[in-house]
């Protein structure tokens, strides 16, 4: 009993570890993951759950095509007549030749105004407007990518920033410390720079916590299944000034924005549904043949029908495809006015932020940190009073993040720029 027991504990562990092997998770992408804006842009154009749904109108549109390019179906009828039912005996074959009727025939609708390839060309160019409108559904999520893609920038140089400064502080505080022992500095002194270290630990804190939602957003936008928890960006704020003069912009943008193409597509697909509705006024033919047998003669029928168009000539649809035009010329028109709109609004907010950030980088920033580095020198050594130096740190700290705020500004300008004209190829 013994020996079998033990060959029985022999065989589980021995069998059993090749199945727990197998079934095993698979290892999930690598840790500390970095993504670029271009990468970041790619995996939402892959991923986003909202326009991948977007995308599948296109194919319903295909689908339309198909149906709108089928010819009518064909119909086919039979019947008997003068079938004895009550009276069974007399049943036969000589009574079926002699007496009953037999039909069968076949119909077929020709449909007339050539309805079939006005159908396609109506059912083309809806499918064609539902790409341009697509592509548009790209471009709005390509600028809400990058949009919160330079949030996760500003909020990592925010974190930098409030690390550096409070590790900064933190040596100050040690060299209070030793002036306080030594009797050179009052403790309500002391009690004072102390208490501004929870600033810093309350801007650490703030960026932290700013950084962790941005990724968690940019991660919706780009798909949960693109990039790991623990993922992270690659890249910096920083300063590219934009070159290129507003009619630049202006002609770019009427050739590549979408949401225009869009308009003027639909423009083309209410013409072509005015040419539908004119086709459709067209009578169709009905044709049918059909054989007959009755009493032992055996006869073909050829027969046509078709609506005389004396009251029905469709003549309601045609005048609304026609309003229909003159709706989608306006549309048009409008939506090329809001292009430059947009273009304009644009290209000023970006010379704006060019602006503010030349200010910053023509001196102000290193006067700035020129006057705190010189506080806090003459307050380690005693030529500077607490209150000058922490309003030279304060005034340091509020210009620091004023200027990165003013990079994060001219990023976002330069992706309003950029979904302006439709592409992020700029001049």
């Amino acid at each position: 009993m013994k020996r079998a027991t033990a060959w029985w504990i022999f065989l589980l562990f021995h069998t059993g570890a090749p199945c727990a092997q197998q079934t095993a998770p698979k290892p999930g992408a690598p840790p500390g993951t970095r993504i670029t804006l271009d990468q970041a842009i790619e995996f939402a154009l892959q991923h986003n759950h909202s326009l991948l749904a977007a995308r599948s109108t296109i194919l319903q549109g295909q689908a339309s095509e198909i149906t709108a390019n089928l010819r009518p179906n064909p119909s086919i009828s039979a019947d008997s007549q003068f079938l004895p039912l009550f009276n069974f005996p007399q049943f036969n074959a000589a009574y079926l030749n002699n007496n009953a009727q037999f039909d069968i025939g076949v119909d077929y609708t020709f449909e007339r105004g050539r309805k079939r390839p006005h159908r396609l060309q109506a059912a083309r160019d809806q499918t064609d407007v539902t790409r341009s409108q697509v592509a548009d559904n790209e471009r709005q999520l390509s600028f809400n990518v990058a949009q919160q893609f330079v949030a996760v920038l500003l909020a990592q140089s925010t974190l930098e920033l409030a690390d550096a400064n409070l590790a900064s502080f933190q040596q100050t505080v040690s060299l209070s410390e030793s002036r306080n022992k030594a009797g050179d500095m009052s403790e309500s002194d002391l009690i004072k720079i102390k208490l501004q270290v929870l600033q810093f630990q309350t801007d650490v804190s703030a960026a932290k916590l700013a950084k962790v939602q941005a990724l968690a957003l940019l991660r919706q936008l780009v798909g949960f299944e693109s990039v790991p928890e623990n993922y992270d960006v690659e890249g910096k704020l920083g300063y590219v000034p934009i070159q290129a003069t507003v009619d630049d912009l202006k002609a770019l943008a009427m050739q590549s924005r979408p949401d225009l193409l869009a308009a003027q597509r639909g423009l083309i697909s209410a013409r072509s549904q005015e040419t539908l509705a004119e086709a459709n006024g067209k009578r169709d033919v009905n044709a049918g043949l059909s054989y007959s047998h009755v009493a032992g003669f055996n006869t073909l029928t050829l027969s046509f029908n078709m609506q005389l168009p004396i009251f029905d000539r469709n003549q309601g649809e045609i005048a609304r495809t026609n309003y229909a035009i003159t709706q989608s010329q306006e549309l048009f028109n409008e939506a090329s006015e809001q292009v430059m709109s947009d273009v304009v609004t644009a290209y000023e907010s970006l010379h704006t932020n060019d602006h503010i950030v030349t200010l910053y980088q023509s001196g102000y920033l290193d006067q700035t940190t020129e006057s705190r580095d010189i506080s806090l020198y003459a307050y380690q050594r005693g030529a500077a009073s607490l209150l000058d130096f922490l309003d030279a740190e304060r005034t340091y700290r509020v210009n620091q993040l004023a200027y990165r705020q003013a990079l994060s500004n001219h990023m976002l300008a330069v992706e309003q720029v950029r979904q302006a004209v439709g592409t992020r190829r700029l001049p």
